[in-house]
C-alpha cells in the first residue's frame, strides 16, 4: 500500500468514527481541554481516539461509544498534549533510548527530538544507526537528529569519527531522521566553511530543520552571519539579550532546563518582562542525568520551573507542545488535541504543578498514578559497541605531571568552570614551579585536568589546571563522558589517584569513578561507547547519585558536578576548553600552551 493510500484510509477511519459511524477504541469523558492551539481551556471535553490517532474533540463523544470502547472518566481533570522535548542528548543520561523512554513517561514525556552526535562522536554512522533502530521500536516519539559537527572542531581535536555532508545527505532518506543536529561549529558558517554548509545545503534540500549552537556572547556581526547561514534555532542563549537577539533573527530560542545548564530564569523575562512572543520560545532539556530524570523529572520540571519564573501557564505548556511541534514541522501529528493527531494525552490534576495521574501515549494508556503499563522492547547493541576504550598500557602518576622549566613564577591558563552554566572561564595565575613541575593547591582550589586518548589507542595524555570543583586532597574522578570527543577525562588533586581512576575505568570499558585515599568510592559503568549503561534506569540513576555523592564527599558542592565536568572538553564553548591536543581558546578557536613566560 502507498502512503497517499495508507494517509486515506486513516482519515476515512477517523471520520467514520468521528461520525458515529463506527466506534472509538477509546474515549475520555468529561475532561478540561487544554486547547494549546487557541489558548483556552475548554471544559466538559470528551476525546475519542481511534487506533494510535484522535478521531473527536468535543463536548459530547457518547456517539461514538460501542460495545469494546474504553470509556476513561476524566472527572474534570486537566486534558493536556503530551510534553515534547525539543533538543536533549539521550546519551548524556547514561542510559539507552528504551531506558530514557522508561525514565521520562511517568513524567508525561511523549516525544523527544534527539540528537545523537555523544554516540556519533565513537563510533560514527554505525552508532547513528544504532539509535534510529532502537527509536522507532518505542512506544512514544523519538526523533533523531543527523549530527552535524563530528568531530566538533576539526583541527582542535583527535575525533573517533569524522561525519560530512555525504553522510548528512544519506541520513536525510532516513525513516525517524527529523533534521540537521545542532551546528557547533559556529566560527565555520559564518566564515564559510564548505563542510558546514554543504551539510546545511542537504538538509535544507530535504526539507528539513537545522539545530542551532551559537555559543559566542557576541551578537554582533559574526550572529547575523551565523543566523544567514540556516540554523534555525538556538540552545546556547544565557542572557536576556541572547533570546531577543535570536527571536528577531527568526531563530527559535530554545530555553534548557537541565540537570546542570539552567538559562530559563535570565532568558524567560523576554516574554513575561519584554513582552516578545510566546511563539518563537520553546522549553528544552539539553540534558537531564539520569537521577533527576528519576528524581525530579524531565519536561514536567522545565514547565513548573517557568511557572514558578512567572511565565503564564498556558505560555509554558505551549512551549514545551505545539511550539515544538510546529518548529520541527510534526504538527500534523503532534503536539496538539486536535483531529487526526497522535492520541497523545495527559491527564493532570493540577496545571501549575504538573502533577500527571496518566499518561496516553499513541492510543494507548502507559502509565497511570506514576506505574508504567506497558512492556519496552529489549534492543541488542552489538559486541562491538561495548569495545570502545582503548589505552595501550596501564598509566601511572609520572603521566599527570605538568612540567615547569626551573623555579621562576609562568603565568599559567586555567580552566574556570561556571555552576549551572556551559561556559567557562578563562583563567591567567601566576604561579611558581616546585621540583620542575606545577602543583595542585588546594587553597586555591586548583586541581589537575588530564584528557586521555581513547579511541585510537595512542596513549597520550594532556595535563592542564582547572578551578572550581573545590576537591579536597586525595581524590580524583574520572569519566568517559566528555562531550563531545567523549576521550577520557581526569579531574583530580593527587597524580596517583588520578591514575588509578583512568586505569580502573578502562578496565571496566567506561563510564564514570570516583576514588578518595586510593579506594573507589563509587563507579558506574557505560559499557555502551563508554557512555550508555545496559542496566536499567533506576539502576543506573542510582549508582550515578552515588557519583555524585563522591563529588561531594572530595568537597565539591556544585550541583550536577558530573555533567560539569563532562563539558571541560567540549572545544566549541567558551571560553577556555582541553582537547588531546591542548588547550583550547574557544573565543579565538586557537590551541595555546598551558604555561607561557610571566613576563
Amino acid at each position: 500500500m502507498s502512503a497517499s493510500e495508507e494517509i486515506k484510509k486513516t482519515s476515512k477511519a477517523l471520520v467514520d468514527a468521528a461520525m458515529g459511524r463506527t466506534p472509538a477504541d477509546m474515549v475520555i469523558r468529561n475532561g478540561r481541554w487544554v486547547c494549546v492551539q487557541s489558548g483556552e481551556i475548554i471544559e466538559h471535553t470528551d476525546i475519542a481516539i481511534l487506533g494510535e490517532r484522535i478521531a473527536y474533540v468535543g463536548p459530547d463523544a457518547s456517539h461514538t461509544i460501542g460495545g469494546k470502547t474504553e470509556v476513561i472518566d476524566a472527572a474534570g481533570r486537566f486534558l493536556s498534549p503530551g510534553l515534547l522535548d525539543g533538543h536533549m542528548h539521550i546519551e548524556s543520561s547514561m542510559l539507552t533510548v528504551t531506558e530514557y523512554v522508561r525514565a521520562v513517561l511517568p513524567h508525561g514525556t511523549t516525544g523527544v527530538f534527539a540528537d545523537p552526535h555523544e554516540i556519533a562522536n565513537v563510533l560514527g554512522m554505525d552508532g547513528v544507526k544504532m539509535m534510529v533502530d532502537e527509536a522507532a521500536a518505542q512506544p512514544i516519539h523519538v526523533w533523531v537528529q543527523m549530527p552535524s559537527c563530528v568531530p566538533s572542531a576539526p583541527g582542535l581535536e583527535t575525533p573517533g569519527a569524522a561525519l560530512g555532508a555525504e553522510e548528512v545527505a544519506e541520513a536525510m532518506k532516513w525513516p525517524g531522521i527529523i533534521g540537521l543536529g545542532e551546528v557547533m561549529n559556529f566560527p565555520g558558517v559564518f566564515l564559510g566553511d564548505e563542510k558546514m554548509h554543504a551539510e546545511m545545503s542537504e538538509t535544507i534540500a530535504a526539507g528539513k530543520t537545522i539545530g542551532g549552537h551559537y555559543a559566542s556572547p557576541d551578537i554582533g556581526i559574526p550572529f547575523h552571519g551565523y543566523a544567514a547561514g540556516g540554523p534555525q534555532d538556538d540552545h546556547e542563549g544565557t542572557r536576556l539579550e541572547d533570546a531577543v537577539a535570536r527571536i528577531r533573527q527568526g531563530m527559535k530560542a530554545m530555553l534548557r532546563y537541565g540537570s546542570a545548564w539552567q538559562d530559563v530564569a535570565s532568558q524567560i523575562k523576554a516574554v513575561t518582562e519584554l513582552g516578545l512572543d510566546s511563539r518563537f520560545f520553546l522549553l528544552v532539556t539539553d540534558d537531564c542525568h539520569s537521577g533527576t530524570l528519576i528524581n525530579e523529572g524531565h519536561m514536567d520540571r522545565v514547565l513548573r520551573h517557568a511557572i514558578e519564573n512567572g511565565l503564564p501557564v498556558m505560555q509554558a505548556y505551549q512551549m514545551a507542545t505545539i511550539n515544538t511541534a510546529e518548529h520541527f514541522g510534526v504538527s500534523r501529528d503532534m503536539g496538539l488535541i486536535a483531529p487526526g493527531r497522535y492520541a497523545d494525552v495527559l491527564l493532570i490534576d493540577n496545571l501549575e504543578n504538573v502533577s500527571i495521574s496518566m499518561v496516553i501515549a499513541r492510543g494507548q494508556r502507559v502509565v497511570e498514578n506514576g506505574k508504567l503499563l506497558v512492556d519496552l522492547p529489549a534492543f541488542p547493541y552489538p559486541e562491538e559497541a561495548t569495545k570502545s576504550v582503548h589505552l595501550p598500557r596501564q598509566l601511572n602518576e609520572a603521566d599527570f605531571i605538568l612540567p615547569a622549566a626551573g623555579d621562576d613564577p609562568v603565568e599559567v591558563h586555567i580552566i574556570g568552570v561556571v555552576e549551572n552554566q556551559a561556559p567557562t572561564r578563562h583563567l591567567i595565575r601566576i604561579l611558581t614551579p616546585e621540583n620542575g613541575q606545577i602543583k595542585t593547591s588546594i587553597k586555591d582550589d586548583l586541581a589537575k585536568i588530564a584528557l586521555i586518548e581513547r579511541h585510537h589507542g595512542t596513549g597520550k595524555v594532556q595535563v592542564g589546571l582547572v578551578s572550581g570543583f573545590g576537591f579536597k586532597a586525595g581524590c580524583a574522578v574520572a569519566t568517559t563522558v566528555a562531550h563531545d570527543c567523549h576521550q577520557m577525562i581526569v579531574v583530580g588533586t593527587d597524580e596517583s589517584m588520578m591514575s588509578q581512576a583512568a586505569n580502573e575505568l578502562a578496565d571496566m570499558g567506561g563510564g564514570q569513578i570516583v576514588v578518595k585515599e586510593s579506594e573507589v568510592f563509587a563507579r558506574v559503568a557505560l559499557p555502551i561507547a563508554g557512555l550508555m549503561s545496559n542496566e536499567p534506569a533506576q539502576a543506573v540513576a542510582e549508582k550515578a547519585e552515588k557519583i555524585l555523592e563522591g563529588f561531594r564527599s572530595c568537597g565539591c558542592t556544585l550541583n550536577n558536578a558530573n555533567m560539569t565536568m563532562s563539558l571541560l572538553a567540549l572545544v566549541v564553548i567558551p571560553e577556555l576548553r582541553i582537547s588531546d591536543l591542548g588547550l583550547v581558546d574557544v573565543n579565538r578557536f586557537e590551541l595555546i600552551p598551558v604555561i607561557s613566560s610571566a613576563e
